[in-house]
Formats: C-alpha cells, sequence, structure tokens
C-alpha cells in the first residue's frame, strides 16, 4: 500500500513538472514571431505588462508568472518563434531537469545517496553563484545544463522524500 502510494505521488509530481516544461516551451509558439523581442527586467516584479495583456491567455499566464519570478535578460535567455522564452535558459533548464529527474527516479528507483545529490545540485550553485558574484559570465547552453542537472538533482530529493513519507522499499 505504501510504495502504491509514494509511486502514485511521483506519477502525479511527474505529470505537473512535464506538463509545466511543455507549457513553457510552446507558449512561444502560440505568439505571432517576433512579437516578444526583449523582456528583460528584474524579478520580483512586474516589468513587462504591456506586452504580456497582448498575448493569449495561456501566454499571458505563463510570460506573468515569468515576469515575477525570473530576470528574464535578453542575453541569458532562448528565443523561440523569434520570441524570448518566458524564463531564462538556467530555468527553462531546471524545468527539464524536474521531468527528466523525476522520470528517472521512477523508472530506476535509485536508492538515496548524498554524494549524488551534491553532485548534481553543486554544479548550478558554483555556475550561478559565481556568476552572481562577478567572477565569471556564463553563457545559455551552461546556465542550461546545470539548470538541468540541478532539476534532476532536486526531483531525485523529492522522489527520496516521496519514499521516506509515503513508504517504499528504495529509500535508504
Amino acid at each position: 500500500m505504501h510504495r502504491d502510494l509514494s509511486f502514485r505521488a511521483k506519477r502525479a509530481i511527474l505529470l505537473s513538472f512535464t506538463a509545466w516544461a511543455v507549457v513553457v516551451l510552446i507558449v512561444p509558439w502560440t505568439l505571432p514571431e517576433g512579437s516578444v523581442p526583449d523582456l528583460s527586467g528584474r524579478s520580483g516584479s512586474l516589468d513587462n505588462m504591456d506586452s504580456i495583456e497582448e498575448m493569449n491567455p495561456l501566454a499571458a499566464a505563463v510570460y506573468t508568472i515569468g515576469d515575477v519570478y525570473c530576470h528574464q535578460r535578453l542575453d541569458r535567455s532562448l528565443t523561440m518563434n523569434g520570441n524570448e522564452m518566458p524564463f531564462c535558459a538556467r530555468d527553462v533548464g531546471i524545468f527539464l531537469g524536474l521531468a527528466l529527474g523525476m522520470l528517472m527516479v521512477i523508472a530506476l528507483r535509485p536508492g538515496f545517496r548524498i554524494w549524488l545529490f551534491v553532485a548534481l545540485v553543486l554544479p548550478i550553485l558554483l555556475d550561478g553563484g559565481m556568476q552572481l558574484m562577478g567572477l565569471h559570465e556564463s553563457n545559455n547552453m551552461l546556465r542550461m545544463m546545470t539548470g538541468a542537472m540541478g532539476g534532476v538533482g532536486s526531483s531525485y530529493l523529492l522522489g527520496h522524500v516521496a519514499d521516506r513519507k509515503l513508504g517504499s522499499g528504495t529509500a535508504s
């Protein structure tokens, strides 16, 4: 019974993470080509409501969330369909990594190893931290890769927590 509950919880998390990642990737394609050229702003504020008000409801919702939670700097973001993504490259990597990581947790059922968790999240901490302190300027490929590793690591930890709290033979 408990293992089944843990599995169902992880499956629901996987579906949520996957749905979110897919929505983030498709919304630039739901807008006219080149209609979102530069959203550069600040985290924690609504900098781009003039642009967002012109969008379809799905795109407006996702871009509003991005506007609040992400800096959306053009030089640190990817573009699709000539439109800046609603989140920066690192965040997109995190979203993809969360989905991939939970899929791996479900498929492989790994026991938790702290060294593996640290190895997965350390790159994003180093890359983001060193960039924040002005020690180096990362590129979008590295941001996306370290974000994906951090997302996989977060799902690895989340899977472990689900196993510990909801019961499973894989927690250690």
